[in-house]
């Protein structure tokens, strides 16, 4: 016989093969790329959220009520300003002033545009020189509107412009359409386009304004 003999005289059956282990091609490779693709969507999901974080603090940093940045208009002189025939002739010069009271925090402006318009149409466009704003900077910059442009004043919009034509007084609005970024240490962030909004300059025809300042809103997007 071919069983073996133990003690007490017990015989015990053949051995028992161990259980066959099956494996299947691939399967291994597949889960080892599911796991890398899982932990490098971890990792941009991660850094993305860093990013968003730190333009957060960089955003909350520069425009809490304490450090907001300031802009305000002086010396406003309106030359001409002349409506015949639907065509509007202007000359208007002013002074921006951008204050940066942030102490470690400067301001790239890529792109500035200048834009004047009287009852809701624009008539004035000037492009200025980009520049960098250090910490805790007054920047003072010269516009100047100068030319002649078609607008259309009927009804109302004609007898406003008639009634401040008898006053010498007209009620101009200044816009600046800005792309600017932020620069925190060695950190610059993404560009912004925020729009100042400067209303009711009141300028007088023939003279300058040299007395007091007209502050303006910023807003952003």
């Amino acid at each position: 016989m071919s069983e073996k003999q133990g003690l007490n005289g017990a015989y015990y059956g053949p051995a028992i093969p161990p259980p066959r282990r099956y494996h299947r091609p691939g399967r291994g490779s597949s889960c080892c790329g599911c796991c890398c693709l899982v932990t490098f969507l971890l990792k941009v999901i991660v850094t993305v959220l860093a990013l968003v974080g730190l333009f957060i603090l960089v955003v909350w940093l520069i425009f809490r009520p304490i450090n907001k940045v300031k802009v305000h208009v002086t010396d406003v002189a309106l030359m001409e300003f002349n409506h015949t025939n639907n065509m509007l002739r202007y000359n208007l010069t002013f002074n921006v002033h951008i204050r940066n009271p942030n102490k470690k925090i400067g301001i790239y402006y890529d792109r500035i545009e200048a834009k004047a318009f009287y009852e809701g149409q624009r008539f004035g466009y000037h492009s200025l020189t980009p520049f960098y704003q250090g910490h805790k900077n007054t920047t003072v910059l010269n516009v100047v509107f100068n030319g002649q442009q078609p607008v259309t004043l009927q009804g109302q919009d004609l007898t406003q412009f008639n009634s401040e034509k008898a006053m010498g007084l007209y009620s101009i609005t200044t816009e600046l359409s800005l792309r600017v970024r932020f620069k925190l240490g060695k950190v610059k962030t993404t560009r912004f386009k925020p729009k100042i909004e400067c209303n009711d300059l009141n300028s007088h025809l023939y003279m300058v304004s040299v007395d007091g300042s007209s502050k303006c809103d910023i807003k952003f997007w």
